[in-house]
């Protein structure tokens, strides 16, 4: 059982500084409030194999969470799955950037989420919470992108 969440934004910054930003993780607080703490491993720049080591507060609680870069394609694609062990998940989640004509980056952010044992009963509750978010999650990145100039 899964359920997907996905946003579109226009981010006014070029495609490559859009891509680095987002490419490294450790910027997720920016635009995540959920996002308490976040590392990365191995240092240095993100690739393939990469895993970000994450601690976040979900409905009150806290759990631990990995993710780890599945496809790196510069500067348009970025996919990433979660390695925890957690009752909800993502199973795969990405951005593809693309470029507009005026110098801007247009961003499709999406999550699905996989429900595991009580996570199946939670999952449609915690769905319809992160697409309900998502035009907000959006506008968030797109803030914070553009701040990081």
């Amino acid at each position: 059982m899964s359920t997907q969440f996905e946003a579109t934004v226009i981010i006014d910054r070029p495609i490559e500084a859009v891509f680095t930003y987002l490419a490294d993780g450790r910027n997720d607080p920016d635009f995540s409030p959920r996002v308490l703490k976040i590392d990365k491993s191995p240092d240095g720049v993100t690739k393939l194999g990469t895993v970000f080591h994450s601690t976040v507060k979900d409905a009150g609680m806290k759990s631990e969470r990995d993710f780890a870069i599945t496809e790196l394609t510069t500067p348009t694609r970025i996919r990433w799955r979660e390695d925890s062990q957690n009752s909800i998940t993502v199973r795969e989640g990405g951005y593809d950037l693309a470029p507009t004509p005026e110098g801007g980056t247009r961003v499709r952010l999406f999550n699905v989420l996989d429900g595991h044992g009580i996570g199946k009963l939670l999952l449609p509750l915690a769905g319809g919470a992160a697409r309900k978010d998502a035009p907000d999650f959006g506008e968030r990145i797109k803030a914070a992108a553009e701040r990081a100039a």
